[in-house]
């Protein structure tokens, strides 16, 4: 599960690279050096943007949704399609990919409510739709608290789903998304794996419910939230939120 088909992951082998702090080197691996200085990435909300869109708006890539569309919803990013992160690729575009199905109140409750068996099914739908996407065996998948919890939910609820998940995933390839105190939680409570950027988990802080902190543990940080306040970043006929990079492997899938 953790290994390339030659026996050794990419991610394994950037661990005994010799990194600045911003720059891996990946000479001889076949994918472009990353430098997390002034990445920023999309997340969309309702539709897809074609890659060369995105690239022409000056991001350098995209969160992919490996998860299904719940009832009632008419998006058309979820799931992601080999044939669309083929295309982000093909432009030169990173790819990380992230799951979430539930939301409060539509219809389902959230995710994480489903407790340690919810999280076993959802990384198993996760992983599958990875791999069919292209998805390497080496790279996490972020899976969404989208709302605010406090340290009781996580420590009796949420933080059991994410045991679940890492009874499939296994913890090196477990990310979460949520605000500043889910980030620290699960950081503390070993349920995300580290990057390979030093000092840095996988761990993706959403402004939303975050209060002005920042965990600068996380390696994604979501500056910019789609909401009924702010209509976030305008691009190909609709609006995405925006990412900054904050660590050179932020579990992108080259």
């Amino acid at each position: 599960m953790h290994g390339s088909a030659d026996g050794v992951s990419r991610r394994e082998v950037l661990k005994y690279a010799v990194a600045a702090p911003f720059f891996v080197i990946t000479a001889g691996l076949g994918m472009p050096a990353a430098s997390a200085q002034g990445l920023r990435i999309i997340d969309f909300t309702h539709r897809q943007v074609p890659a060369d869109q995105i690239k022409a708006a000056g991001y350098d890539g995209a969160l992919v949704y490996v998860s299904e569309l719940r009832p009632g919803a008419d998006f058309d990013f979820k799931p992601v399609t080999r044939a669309y992160a083929d295309s982000l690729r093909a432009e030169g575009l990173h790819v990380a990919s992230c799951y979430q199905y539930g939301k409060p109140g539509w219809p389902t409750p959230s995710d994480y409510t489903r407790g340690y068996d919810g999280g076993v099914a959802d990384a198993e739908t996760a992983l599958r739709l990875h791999t069919a996407a292209g998805g390497p065996a080496s790279a996490p998948i972020f899976f969404s608290i989208d709302e605010d919890i406090d340290h009781e939910t996580w420590k009796t609820t949420a933080v059991e789903w994410l045991r679940g998940i890492n009874s499939v995933l296994g913890v090196d390839r477990t990310g979460v998304y949520g605000h500043v105190g889910v980030c620290g939680w699960a950081i503390e409570d070993g349920v995300i794996g580290r990057s390979t950027s030093e000092g840095h988990w996988w761990a993706w802080q959403t402004k939303a419910w975050s209060g002005g902190e920042r965990d600068d543990r996380a390696v994604l940080y979501q500056a910019v939230v789609v909401s009924g306040s702010d209509p976030g970043i305008a691009m190909g006929g609709t609006h995405v939120d925006e990412n900054e990079v904050l660590a050179a492997d932020f579990g992108q899938w080259d």
